[in-house]
């Protein structure tokens, strides 16, 4: 998308803050189950929708197709690095890319484009934060699965405020204390750089690494001074961050290992077709919607206002799990991550100075009323709707965005492709692109 000329940039809106929400492998149907389940949310009131095309570099979408030939949408579907990078730099990119193009070159994503304007930045996630789509929107790596070298990058070389996600060492899937045996994956960098920032939180802007590696927090307020992390784990802490003063930077990862809610143990007779709910909650987990008011919590403080990205990371574990319960649990989570948003944007913002844009990576799981192209059929509130997955994996279907707010009505001047099913929709390159557009200053 080239953007407009000099005139014709004077007359677009600037918004002072923009947030972007993924549910990562959230479908229409991911979206009408939990409306059939929980009721209408308040995606239902944003007054922008359109679909969105998911596909990777090299790959495409054919909307005839689509809608004809069943195994069509399983084939060439992207994943969540590739559809991140899209969504953060503007340039569809290979698979499992981070922040790089389909050559190579690094690219700008929204949080150092941000940066650049004074805006605070903050990512957060209800997966380890060094996962695809948070590391996208802040790293550049040839390799989503370099999960130690994202999260060195990510905790030294950014100049994020704000960074929330799982992956403590600390503790299992069921937020149960590990003591000295540490259930380690490297998604929060090494042994020795975890343990030396969380003991020296708020203090420490150099850290020695396993491999004898020196490395140095950055300056993010550009005094030329380092700026350390405020290290957070506890639900209490994530509560107390919304309201009140706040720390300058803060890293929040909670007591529980790759997710908040999603990958505990089932218990009392839970499958993987049940509804939500069954297994009692993580109760030292803190919901997205606490992570994301203690967000805007810190990042509003900056004057010259902030961007945010929130994922909604289990969705797609759920889906790639078939857990039609664990599902809805994921999806209420986001739909209280959306909420709180919304409810600070109208009690310490404005619909015309903020953009809030809802929108998904992928669809996951080909999740249907029964075989592909069957309707979801609610069975009302309360009660699990008839619902099939078709598949344990990402599929190119379109998905959904809802945006609302300053230049909101912008991405549908991207929209210039129909699907007979869909409507109207975009590329997913073509969102941060109009982001690009209205921060463009010149």
């Amino acid at each position: 998308m080239a953007l407009s000329s000099s005139c014709q940039k004077s007359t677009l809106p600037h918004p002072k803050n923009v947030i972007i929400m993924i549910g990562d492998g959230m479908g229409y149907n991911n979206v009408k189950a939990a409306d059939c389940y929980f009721g209408m949310s308040s995606l239902s009131r944003f007054p922008i929708t359109a679909a969105v095309a998911t596909y990777y570099a090299g790959s495409g979408y054919d909307p005839a197709q689509a809608w004809s030939d069943p195994s069509y949408i399983t084939k060439d579907h992207t994943e969540s690095a590739a559809a991140a990078t899209a969504l953060a730099t503007g340039y569809k990119t290979s698979l499992g890319t981070i922040g790089l193009s389909a050559t190579g070159d690094t690219l700008m994503n929204l949080t150092e484009f941000a940066k650049k304007n004074g805006k605070a930045t903050g990512v957060i996630t209800s997966v380890p934060f060094s996962h695809a789509t948070p590391a996208a929107f802040l790293v550049h790596n040839s390799s989503r699965s370099n999960y130690i070298r994202i999260a060195y990058d990510i905790l030294f070389r950014t100049r994020a405020d704000v960074v929330m996600g799982c992956g403590n060492p600390e503790y299992d899937d069921d937020g149960v204390a590990l003591h000295d045996d540490w259930n380690y994956a490297g998604y929060v960098g090494d042994s020795v750089t975890w343990k030396t920032l969380k003991e020296g939180s708020g203090t420490v802007t150099e850290v020695m690494t396993a491999d004898g590696g020196r490395r140095t927090v950055q300056d993010v307020n550009g005094d030329g001074i380092p700026d350390p992390w405020t290290v957070i784990t506890s639900a209490s802490d994530f509560k107390t961050l919304a309201s009140g003063p706040t720390p300058a930077r803060v890293l929040g990862c909670p007591e529980v290992y790759s997710t908040l809610q999603q990958a505990r143990k089932m218990a009392g007779g839970e499958s993987d077709d049940s509804p939500p709910f069954v297994t009692p909650f993580i109760a030292t987990a803190p919901t997205l919607a606490e992570m994301t008011r203690g967000t805007v919590n810190v990042l509003d403080n900056n004057p010259s206002g902030f961007f945010l990205m929130v994922e909604g990371g289990a969705i797609d574990w759920a889906n790639h799990g078939n857990q039609k319960g664990r599902m809805l649990e994921e999806m209420q989570g986001f739909r209280d991550a959306v909420d709180a948003v919304i409810a600070w944007v109208n009690a310490n913002s404005s619909w015309d100075e903020t953009l809030l844009i809802v929108t998904a990576d992928h669809e996951c799981g080909n999740l249907w009323g029964g075989e592909p192209f069957a309707p979801v059929v609610c069975n009302g509130n309360g009660n699990l709707p008839v619902l099939k997955y078709n598949s344990h994996d990402h599929t190119n279907s379109l998905v959904a965005v809802f945006a609302w707010g300053a230049g909101s009505t912008e991405l549908l001047k991207a929209a210039d492709e129909t699907d007979p099913v869909r409507g109207v929709y975009i590329q997913n390159n073509e969102i941060p692109l109009t982001i690009f557009r209205l921060w463009d200053k010149n």
